[in-house]
């Protein structure tokens, strides 16, 4: 059985929640294998709207296993908090339908107390644009060995270790940040209060999915924001502080890359991004207004205004190729309804030379000016369509343009953000 990895190809935002979502009625198993809660899947069901954040997409639908691998970094009172909110639009979730890897690595609330710290002390210019939840420091803490982990909350003698080891080092930054000690007792008061509704949920992942793996189910791979975020891979330092591309799905939950079977890429019809960093296609005219108007794009986590521009076939050229992808779903192709005219951004122009890729160096990021072609766009609409027959010629035609820009084929084309509102082009989990 096919075996599916869903990444977003640009800096995130680009409606996985619902392609997850779509695609988790032919799978058995829904893995996150990357982020934090400051991610956000919106998801509409029946006109009924879920938020999302740690939870992995799959939740609401019944009959599915839904997995926190060991990749993400989980803030365990955000999780309580958010399984409330979701069983209260009637949605059963359980440790039968919910596991969490033991080897998970928790936000604690010192991380997100120095996450923001360190936002606020930098200087104009040197901004992340962090959520401020905790993300990052919890990832340093992680590959620092001063994490404490889902399978330590089991034994207070560990519990104890694990903080004293952290706060041995939090404690020296938040002094030089004027920050007050941490209060060792409080923070492992904490813990222990919410042990007990946490660790009902933790399983060891990797072993339940290499078992469902050898069983024939199939496994859907869910990550959070977009390969332009990736730590190695996006546009640093303003990234997130994870692997975001699709090999990390293997070692985001504990199971083979032999296990990958297709990488399903999901693209905005246009480009958005949310916080600081080069964005070469960005517009500040009408036209980027009328992007984030027609688009909602406002940040599910944060609410802050996306930053919107042209679609960039060379940035997700780009990122095709560092995730491996196999095809890509097309998403808010509805919101270039209406458009006289649409740009594609190609390349780029860096001090006189051309470039069909986005330059590693920061500096030369930020000189780099879009290079773009033109198409004629549509008047009719294209919201709801189920089908190729029902999109205008010229929609078509721009849907095949990106095809042959990005050298990877459409396999799935979403119309709305109603679960049914998509065109099946290639089922990612046929065998």
């Amino acid at each position: 059985m096919a075996n599916v990895v869903v990444v977003g190809a640009q800096w995130g935002d680009e409606g996985k929640g619902k392609i997850v979502d779509w695609l988790s009625e032919r799978a058995d198993v829904i893995a996150r294998f990357q982020g934090g809660h400051n991610a956000g899947h919106t998801l509409v069901i029946d006109g009924k709207v879920y938020k999302l954040h740690a939870l992995p997409s799959g939740v609401v639908r019944g009959g599915k296993l839904s997995v926190i691998g060991n990749g993400v970094v989980l803030d365990p009172w955000h999780l309580i908090k958010e399984i409330a909110t979701i069983r209260a639009q009637g949605v059963e979730i359980t440790p039968e339908t919910l596991m969490i890897a033991e080897n998970t690595p928790l936000i604690l609330p010192i991380h997100g107390e120095l996450d923001r710290a360190r936002e606020e002390a930098a200087s104009a210019g040197t901004k992340i644009g962090t959520t401020g939840r905790g993300i990052g420091p919890a990832y340093e803490d992680k590959v620092g060995r001063r994490s404490v982990r889902v399978a330590d909350l089991a034994d207070a003698a560990t519990l104890e270790a694990r903080v004293d080891r952290a706060l041995l080092h939090h404690n020296a930054l938040r002094k030089g940040l004027g920050i007050d000690p941490v209060d060792r007792d409080a923070l492992i008061a904490q813990l222990r209060d919410i042990a007990s509704e946490i660790l009902p949920y933790a399983a060891p992942v990797w072993k339940v999915l290499n078992e469902k793996r050898k069983a024939g189910k199939r496994i859907l791979f869910e990550g959070a924001q977009g390969a332009l975020l990736d730590i190695d891979f996006g546009t640093y330092p303003f990234v997130t502080s994870s692997n975001v591309i699709a090999g990390q799905a293997a070692t985001g939950v504990g199971i083979g890359p032999g296990a990958i079977d297709y990488v399903l890429g999901i693209v905005k019809a246009y480009t958005t991004r949310v916080g600081e960093g080069p964005f070469p296609s960005e517009l500040f005219d009408a036209d980027g207004q009328r992007l984030g108007e027609r688009g909602h794009e406002f940040g599910t986590t944060t609410g802050r205004k996306r930053r919107c521009g042209w679609f960039d076939a060379a940035l997700v050229r780009q990122t095709c190729a560092t995730s491996g992808v196999n095809g890509i779903s097309l998403t808010k192709l509805d919101v270039l309804d209406g458009f006289e005219t649409i740009r594609i951004c190609t390349g780029y122009d860096l001090d006189g030379e051309t470039l069909d890729y986005l330059p590693t160096a920061a500096d030369q990021q930020a000189r780099c000016k879009p290079i773009y072609e033109e198409m004629p766009g549509w008047s009719e609409s294209t919201e709801g369509a189920r089908s190729w027959n029902d999109l205008p010629g010229n929609a078509v035609k721009y849907v095949r343009r990106i095809e042959e820009l990005i050298d990877c084929p459409v396999a799935l084309l979403s119309t709305s953000p109603e679960r049914d509102d998509t065109i099946l082009v290639t089922d990612p989990f046929s065998d």
